[in-house]
């Protein structure tokens, strides 16, 4: 692709969607970024600038906003697809808070929808989760895994997303659309000047481990100590998110270039593998060279106990594969 080429991203000013946008703007494409900036700073379009000596074009808007998305959307009716974040994401707020993410996740998504069918914007990449296959029965998880009861409102958004994306297609609203099941994304750009860093508390666990270590958090909470795992804590299948960005840009030439023989697909992206919390902590200690202050607590509610993702899929068809070890992640999120 030349730098002609448009690839409109929403919620590109927050972590996945930073990363993203770096990766297609070395790639040659030109990003249009729409953020409301809820969890995201303006400095990151800078930031995305002096990695890539391009400045992403910014607008500061709401999906759930149609007039504002409307007109984006007609400056922009040549993008080549769109790459779609936008969303709330915290598991344990989303229990306390279900209306709003209904509200936001579910109200967002259609609005977008129908403005890309409204301007003839064809190809669609979702940012789905892993969440989607609940507790699965076996591991590691296909995408042939049955997708179970939500544990959580945040969950089942995602559920409820893919669902409604498929009817879409299934309609002939858009031409081609992907959902990525994400695992647990970590890390940052080898650059260090974007990164994972949510206002207010962390929901997740590498920047609750690294605001632990610069003290800004007096303690690390683990949640759980009790779960069927080697050492009673949960298991996850952690991904650096330079590669989780990666496959955003593999799986936007995957359907621009018509190479998908479906309308509508799904794919796991993650390492294959899992590690435990306590492995997470031990990787931080041994790259940092510190000891990190942390207490087991209770499990928090909508957690699952363990998954990881075959990943087979993804590396035949879109020809990506994680690359980079946790050691990596934890250094590139310290650094």
């Amino acid at each position: 692709m030349n730098t002609k080429s448009k690839v409109i991203v929403t919620g590109g000013a927050g972590y996945i969607g930073s990363h993203t946008a770096v990766a297609l703007q070395k790639a040659g494409y030109t990003v249009i970024i729409c953020d409301n900036l809820s969890n995201s700073r303006l400095e990151v379009i800078d930031r995305i600038a002096r990695i890539t000596h391009q400045k992403p074009i910014f607008y500061q808007l709401d999906i759930t906003d149609r007039e504002a998305l409307n007109e984006m959307c007609q400056s922009h009716q040549d993008a080549v697809g769109v790459i779609h974040f936008a969303a709330y994401k915290a598991v344990g707020e989303s229990v306390a808070q279900p209306l709003k993410y209904y509200h936001n996740n579910l109200g967002g998504l259609i609005s977008l929808l129908e403005t890309m069918s409204y301007h003839g914007l064809d190809n669609l990449i979702f940012s789905s989760s892993c969440t989607v296959y609940g507790e699965p029965d076996h591991l590691p998880v296909t995408e042939e895994t049955p997708v179970r009861e939500a544990f959580s409102p945040y969950g089942n958004t995602k559920q409820i997303g893919e669902e409604i994306i498929r009817d879409t297609l299934l309609a002939g609203g858009m031409k081609k659309a992907l959902s990525l099941r994400y695992f647990n994304p970590v890390g940052a750009d080898p650059s260090a000047l974007i990164g994972e860093f949510p206002l207010g508390v962390p929901n997740n666990l590498m920047p609750f481990i690294t605001q632990t270590a610069i003290g800004i958090r007096p303690k690390l909470m683990v949640f759980g100590d009790n779960y069927a795992t080697p050492d009673g804590t949960a298991i996850r299948d952690y991904i650096h998110v330079s590669d989780l960005a990666e496959a955003h840009l593999m799986a936007l030439e995957y359907v621009i270039k018509n190479q998908s023989p479906l309308p509508y697909d799904v794919f796991n992206i993650g390492t294959g593998r899992g590690y435990s919390v306590l492995e997470v902590i031990q990787a931080f200690e041994r790259v940092s060279g510190l000891l990190l202050p942390f207490e087991m607590t209770v499990r928090r509610a909508g957690d699952v106990e363990k998954v990881w993702a075959d990943t087979a899929k993804a590396e035949s068809n879109l020809h990506w594969k994680a690359s980079r070890s946790l050691d990596e992640m934890v250094a590139s999120a310290w650094k």
